[in-house]
């Protein structure tokens, strides 16, 4: 192709309706017809980064190779297309204002008078252009989170509408609606859609394709009626009903021809429909698999997003491992040694998960040491790490005071503590040690096996550390610090060798994990865990 083509996804009627993975999925069918591909997402909110953000108010905050704190929609898309998103793939309102006051200040602007129209929309469209001027992609597909109507959306939405202007055929403006079905009226509505499609015109824009989120199924007359009021070609109006996974969402918008639609509204040749093999194949091991696999979440945050990575790993691992994995969230809050055994005694493997601040922290010391005692295979993750040092510290080395200096300043065993670099940190946003960071694996260690090489880079975010002062008591009494950095000799990884599996990682595999690619760690976790305990 001459140029780098523009994939605009908007949504309306309301929030949650799938954006992130209707995208991931445009991503998935373009790149199998031999496309290069990106996707970034625009969040609407004032934050810098959700980085900041409590997981109840936005869900788990994902982390990019170079550091970025971003929305857990880029999690979907690196799980679904195998790419690496940057902080270029990632903008708030807060960053582009911010980023439009400094030049301000710096007196980029030459004296004029700072307005949304032209200076917050001109930076909004430098941001989506961006990607596509550094000449490495074929299509930039550009999420706008929120809904449509949102006072804070607006100046997105005037961007779009410039944009579209600009580019011509070589951009293409997709809007994800809702059709609710009535029970009592025992009918589906398209009223709010063609509301949603009137509010998008209002702002200057045509959708090119709707894609219609519903819970029943939508005949050709419904489909026909959407498209006649809101001027869109009928093979243009999809539908995206419920599905047993959002992993099958690419094959079914593939199998109505999104794909084909959009490269025709661009003009360009659709040519043969590819196969999706490797992809399919992964459905047919999923669909295939009888045997379930029960792995216990502990943490303190009771909301699904809030460790949406961490579940979408566990279930590749699953997958691959011919098992169904059956997830139960664990309350740590609510752990205590009166009730640990009937809360934890059905699990095949437990995930100790990560987290910030005191609260829940002494029930993953519980899960911790249930764990170790009874030799189910378990795996902790930056927090639960430190958690299952600080377990073994007490019941173990006999350090009975042992803490983190985050949860106890005063602590007599620090033996997990502020690393030295963010000692002189003020401030709480983007300060922590955050991205991807090598990690040396000791020769002979279970993750050594694991993971096949000696040297790995996984992505970090975190203040605190292994205290490396008590290293060699730990190494004494049987845990081992098996993947070290390099440059700074910090402890990334600590494993018992004497147990099934007992592997904490101060970092988070679960951001590496894609459908086509499930991270070792996890596979490894979960194929010890489907053998089930005696």
């Amino acid at each position: 192709m001459s140029s780098t083509k523009y994939i605009f996804v908007t949504g309306g009627v309301v929030s949650s309706l799938g954006k992130g993975i209707i995208s991931s999925s445009i991503g998935k069918l373009l790149q199998a017809r031999g496309y290069k591909i990106t996707i970034q997402k625009f969040d609407p909110y004032i934050n810098i980064d959700p980085g900041t953000l409590n997981p109840y108010e936005h869900g788990e905050c994902y982390v990019t190779i170079d550091g970025m704190e971003t929305d857990l929609d880029l999690g979907h898309y690196e799980r679904f297309t195998g790419i690496q998103t940057t902080r270029a793939n990632s903008m708030t309102t807060g960053r582009i204002y911010k980023s439009v006051i400094d030049k301000e200040r710096r007196g980029d602007y030459l004296g004029k008078t700072i307005q949304v129209v032209p200076h917050i929309t001109d930076e909004i469209k430098r941001n989506v252009r961006y990607l596509g001027e550094t000449g490495d992609y074929d299509f930039v597909i550009t999420e706008i989170g929120g809904t449509i109507g949102d006072i804070e959306s607006a100046p997105f939405l005037e961007a779009i509408r410039q944009l579209k202007w600009e580019l011509g055929r070589d951009a293409v403006s997709i809007h994800l609606t809702y059709v609710p079905y009535l029970r009592a009226a025992d009918e589906l509505k398209t009223k709010p859609t063609q509301h949603s499609v009137k509010e998008m015109l209002s702002n200057g824009i045509q959708p090119d394709i709707l894609i219609l989120r519903t819970e029943k199924h939508l005949d050709d007359a419904m489909r026909s009626k959407v498209a006649g009021f809101c001027n869109v070609d009928l093979e243009c109006v999809i539908q995206s009903e419920d599905l047993p996974s959002i992993y099958e969402v690419p094959v079914n918008m593939q199998r109505q021809g999104l794909d084909a639609a959009i490269l025709r509204k661009m003009g360009i040749p659709v040519g043969e429909t590819p196969q999706l093999g490797p992809w399919k194949k992964f459905l047919e091991l999923r669909n295939a698999a009888t045997e379930e696999v029960h792995i216990g979440m502990v943490g303190k945050y009771d909301l699904q997003d809030a460790y949406k990575s961490i579940n979408e790993s566990l279930s590749h691992a699953a997958t691959y491992n011919n098992r169904k994995i059956k997830i139960t969230f664990i309350n740590s809050e609510f752990l205590t040694p009166e009730n640990l055994e009937e809360q934890l005694c059905g699990q095949d493997g437990l995930v100790i998960c990560p987290g910030f601040g005191q609260r829940g922290t002494e029930g993953k010391i519980l899960a911790t040491e249930y764990a170790r005692t009874h030799n189910v295979p378990c795996l902790g993750i930056c927090l639960g790490m430190q958690m299952m040092v600080i377990e073994f510290a007490r019941n173990v080395l006999g350090l009975t005071d042992a803490n983190s200096s985050e949860m106890n300043p005063d602590t007599q065993y620090p033996v997990i503590d502020m690393m030295e670099e963010q000692k002189t940190i003020k401030g709480l946003g983007g300060t922590m040690r955050l991205g991807g960071y090598d990690c040396e694996l000791r020769e002979g260690s279970r993750v050594r096996t694991i993971y096949g090489k000696d040297c790995i880079v996984e992505r970090h975010r975190h203040r605190y550390e292994m205290n490396s002062r008590y290293t060699p008591d730990f190494e004494a009494a049987g845990m081992h610090c098996v993947g070290t950095n390099p440059q700074t000799g910090l402890a990334e990884i600590v494993e018992i060798p004497s147990h099934r599996f007992f592997i904490g990682t101060q970092f988070h595999p679960e951001y590496q994990s894609t459908v086509l690619h499930p991270h070792p760690l996890f596979l490894a976790f979960i194929e010890e865990a489907k053998k089930g305990n005696a």
